[in-house]
């Protein structure tokens, strides 16, 4: 049976059209490697989406969110402890073949519960929300001579601004338009001979429908299609279809909004996951051959109170959980110190006790992927984390072969 505190790290999308991406020179140091950070806003329940049903106090704490491997819908099992929630399917493929890992009991530096310093304390890469007013992704990319970064985000997020050049790219859609407000609209541009065929295509094209000659009388006429799937699995998607060229960006950023659940956490975390899982599946495929040469983190800003609230969801918290993915990690693994969620194990008796610091695992993989020296992390892209060394280990070699 598992020790309280014991240490567990032993235990599609098309060719994109919106962006011509130039010609990189790869970094003078090191082998051609690839790595993707996504960024999950909103705060991810960690005891959602790695379970500890092995944890003696895990089913009483968690009532009707409890998972397990033996529960109806069971929750993949990992090891005596963990497991991952029922959504996580091609993860757990993934997991078996050791190109998986969660990390739990995570959090940045900042053990606040504000949605927006907590995101800053994650992106700026410092001890403190406002602590930069660059990202440390940027300042990664900075620090490796020749390499570009690529950003999936309407806006450029602030994790990847500062003096190295990023690109950024987003589909047109990044949203599904409401039907109903689509219906309401309907009318409108059919009585504009102009403007009505524009608009037939665009809601076409949004339902995978045929493209009608007119508009008029197209909503009432077209069969609904087979919706274009969206969210992370296209943004994870373009960036393998980007990253996955022979010249394409090594650095890359993808976020998602939606993970904050104060109510009906079951079904919207089984939701979300699902896409987060999509993802992974649509990145993999998308990079091709380079998907050996590459590792992603998924990190959230903070994690969920242990107890459920009065609607069915957890509030704001602190220790969450982390995944690492690729063909380059050496996975199949849980990482990370489990503090128990028993008596007196809570952090102020509400939250999952962090004891991994997000930035250990980021140099982690910064160091042994990418080839930083861990002087820079410490003194550049992390400002002032002498004290938190890197987690050894996490790669599965010193630099991915082709």
């Amino acid at each position: 049976m598992l020790t309280r505190r014991q240490f567990l790290g032993t235990a599609a999308v098309g060719t994109a059209t919106l962006l011509v991406w130039p010609k990189l020179t790869f970094a003078a140091t090191g082998a051609d490697t690839r790595f993707l950070f996504v960024l999950l806003r909103g705060g991810l329940d960690g005891l959602e989406s790695v379970p500890p049903y092995g944890d003696p106090g895990y089913q009483a704490i968690r009532g009707a969110l409890a998972l397990s491997p033996s529960a109806a819908k069971p929750a993949h099992k990992l090891d005596s402890v963990f497991a991952l929630h029922p959504s996580f399917n091609y993860a757990a493929q993934l997991y078996a073949q050791g190109q998986f890992m969660p990390v739990v009991a995570a959090a940045p530096p900042y053990w606040g519960r504000s949605h927006f310093q907590a995101q800053n304390c994650v992106e700026n890469g410092t001890s403190k929300p406002d602590g930069s007013q660059t990202g440390w992704l940027n300042r990664c990319i900075a620090s490796m001579p020749g390499v570009d970064g690529l950003a999936c985000a309407a806006v450029m997020p602030l994790t990847m601004r500062g003096s190295a050049k990023v690109e950024t790219w987003s589909p047109p859609l990044p949203t599904e338009v409401n039907p109903i407000l689509l219906q309401r609209l309907q009318p409108l541009y059919a009585a504009d001979t102009r403007l009505a065929s524009p608009f037939a295509r665009a809601v076409a094209q949004q339902n995978d429908s045929p493209v009608p000659e007119s508009g008029i009388g197209m909503l009432a006429s077209s069969k609904p299609g087979k919706k274009k799937q969206g969210g992370l699995p296209v943004m994870m998607g373009a960036a393998g279809t980007f990253m996955g060229k022979s010249d394409g960006p090594r650095v890359a950023f993808v976020e998602d909004e939606g993970w904050d659940t104060h109510a009906n956490e079951a079904a919207i975390v089984t939701s979300k996951i699902a896409e987060l899982d999509a993802g992974l599946k649509s990145f993999q495929q998308a990079m091709g051959g380079m998907w050996g040469r590459t590792i992603l983190i998924v990190a959230t800003e903070f994690g969920r109170t242990a107890h459920v609230n009065g609607t069915g969801g957890t509030d704001h918290g602190t220790g969450g959980s982390m995944f690492l993915a690729g063909g380059a990690l050496h996975g199949g693994r849980v990482a990370g110190q489990w503090p128990g969620i028993g008596s007196g194990e809570l952090y102020q008796n509400r939250d999952v006790h962090a004891t991994t610091d997000f930035r250990s695992v980021f140099k982690g993989v910064l160091a042994s992927h990418l080839g930083v020296s861990e002087s820079l992390l410490a003194s550049r892209v992390f400002p002032g984390s002498d004290g938190v060394a890197p987690i050894d280990g996490l790669v599965r070699s010193a630099r991915a072969a082709a």
